[in-house]
């Protein structure tokens, strides 16, 4: 299919100059691991007790009432595309919107969802209906109406778009000693959704027979849904399962289901905006939803293992276009050799552990 949908990607805004990032992990008030740390920076306490606060609720009570705006619970497939463009702040990032309209075309055309069963939440649609708007509600609302209902043989889509940080670990789950969250358009009012209510609300839930992929493009996203198992995956593809789990007696994983995350960097790295990626990119678009769109389209039917070391490589080519002077192969040898701590690295996370280079990636 090669990669017509992103040369044809059109943009109502103007992009930033080529080769420009912009990270996805905004500065914000103060340092997450300390003023000595090169890192994000945590946004602040405004609404921190609400986004602290874990979604307990069993599967069986997550039936709540949802806006009216939200398609009927459909049948096999759905999505839920939350992109967050933060407009009028000092912290904006522009390609967000692009982000979740690839993805729905990508859903649509290569995937058979309907069209009817992709829910998208982003401020632009906000503006006409406010239950689209991605506030923090809207988007636990939007995470429920995701996996509610849904039974054997289903296949369920998340795909944020965004600014994510690391937040203190304070119930000693975490390996790192960091939450992850994501930031959702009010987060500074209403709080953030940190890693433990995501996993709660669509991760939990998963009965026997549901399939869960998320698709998180934002900063500090390595185990942005908490599963148990992350794939370590070298440049020379060996690759090897690492139990993520912390705290065996904090379940974690599913209620039989399958859960798998793809997500733009682990969580000590940031994310990035990026309009320089190639010739046939004109508009800003986060550099992981670039790279997953076109590892897909550029080989369908690929296994998990190839997806990700595609994504690898696109961004490595990417992000380090602009500082690499040694051409040909003699440049690509050194930059295998030498790899970048500045270039994000795509991660991958799941509720069991495959063979991440047979098992054909579906969704």
């Amino acid at each position: 299919m090669g990669n017509t949908r992103l040369a044809g990607m059109a943009s109502a805004r103007a992009p930033p100059s080529p080769g420009t990032t912009t990270s996805r992990c905004a500065l914000w008030h103060r340092t997450t691991r300390g003023s000595g740390d090169g890192g994000g920076r945590d946004l602040g306490e405004a609404g921190g007790g609400a986004s602290q606060s874990w979604a307990t609720a069993a599967a069986s009570s997550l039936r709540r009432d949802v806006p009216a705006g939200y398609p009927a619970i459909p049948g096999r497939k759905r999505a839920l595309l939350v992109g967050v463009s933060y407009k009028g702040t000092s912290y904006e990032l522009e390609g967000t919107v692009n982000d979740v309209d690839l993805m729905s075309t990508l859903l649509s055309d290569s995937f058979g969802f309907p069209s009817d069963s992709i829910l998208i939440l982003t401020e632009e649609l906000g503006a006409g209906d406010s239950s689209r708007m991605p506030t923090r509600d809207n988007v636990m609302s939007a995470m429920r109406w995701l996996v509610e209902g849904s039974e054997a043989g289903d296949s369920l889509v998340f795909h944020f778009s965004g600014h994510g940080v690391q937040k203190l670990d304070v119930s000693g789950d975490e390996v790192d000693g960091y939450n992850e969250a994501i930031c959702p358009v009010d987060f500074e009012a209403s709080g953030k959704i940190v890693d433990d209510e995501i996993n709660d609300t669509i991760v939990r839930p998963l009965g026997p027979g549901v399939k869960l992929h998320a698709i998180v493009d934002t900063c500090h996203s390595g185990s942005i849904l908490d599963l148990p198992f992350l794939c370590r995956l070298s440049r020379t593809g060996y690759w090897q399962w690492e139990n993520y789990c912390r705290r065996p007696d904090l379940a974690k994983g599913t209620s039989g289901g399958l859960a798998i995350s793809i997500s733009g960097c682990s969580d000590d790295q940031k994310s990035a905006d990026s309009s320089g990626f190639s010739s046939e990119q004109s508009a800003a678009i986060g550099a992981m939803t670039y790279s997953f769109i076109k590892a897909v389209e550029s080989e369908p039917g690929t296994t998990y293992g190839r997806l990700l070391g595609a994504m690898r490589a696109t961004i490595r080519d990417g992000q380090g276009s602009g500082r690499r002077l040694l051409p040909g192969r003699l440049g690509s040898f050194v930059r295998k050799m030498i790899p970048s701590g500045a270039v994000q690295e795509p991660q991958l996370c799941s509720s069991e552990m495959f063979d991440i280079y047979k098992k054909p990636f579906l969704l």
